[in-house]
């Protein structure tokens, strides 16, 4: 996203006159949610000058990585903010009309799957997908028809397991390799997502959702 993120950290970079991460803290309180953690690293202090301690009606807490860790690892450094399950979001994504629900989180805890994962229909720059989606509603390491997973999710700390906690070594680690395993046991379940939805990962997708 350089130049644009020389001096602004992606999720404050504005679509429609509100910045990126602004779209995603709107939600959580409609939907009864009462706190977020926000994840940050290259210029995260200007998002925690920008947001201060509750938007919305949500309270905010931050944990910072510093360096970035890349989505496992700031997971990890995370980890001891969030609960026994939570949900997540990247701060680059654009899904104005999506919101998770308590009702969904709940039947998620009762259940016994590691990750549940929300996907869209591929994009021009991802033509091939990420993962399957099974008829019974798992989530597929190998298929023929893939889609691409939007960074949303509902996910349980149990998917970390043997990692340490807080990532006090600062380890960066991805975490498409942990969700492969986790569906190689049967334990990710996805369903499909067909709301507006853009990885604005380049200049480009950013002007073309501002044009």
């Amino acid at each position: 996203m350089r130049p644009l993120t020389d001096t602004c950290p992606k999720p404050l970079l504005e679509v429609r006159g509100k910045p990126l991460i602004g779209w995603h803290l709107q939600a959580p309180g409609a939907a009864g949610f009462e706190e977020a953690v926000i994840n940050t690293a290259w210029l995260g202090e200007q998002i925690e000058a920008r947001y201060g301690d509750a938007a919305d009606g949500v309270r905010i807490r931050y944990s910072h990585e510093g360096t970035a860790l890349e989505t496992a690892g700031g997971i990890l450094r995370a980890l001891p903010l969030l609960d026994d399950c939570f949900c997540l979001m990247a701060g680059d994504v654009y899904m104005p009309g999506f919101s998770f629900s308590r009702a969904a989180l709940e039947r998620f805890r009762e259940g016994r799957v590691l990750a549940h994962l929300f996907l869209v229909p591929n994009p021009e720059h991802n033509p091939r997908g990420d993962f399957g989606l099974g008829d019974d509603g798992l989530c597929l390491n190998q298929s023929e028809v893939r889609f691409t997973y939007s960074t949303c999710g509902m996910f349980r700390q149990s998917l970390f397991d043997g990692l340490p906690a807080g990532n006090p070594e600062g380890r960066k680690l991805a975490l498409a390799p942990l969700l492969r395993q986790a569906m190689d046991r049967g334990l990710v379940t996805a369903q499909l997502y067909t709301g507006d939805w853009t990885d604005v990962g380049t200049p480009a997708r950013l002007a073309a959702l501002n044009a």
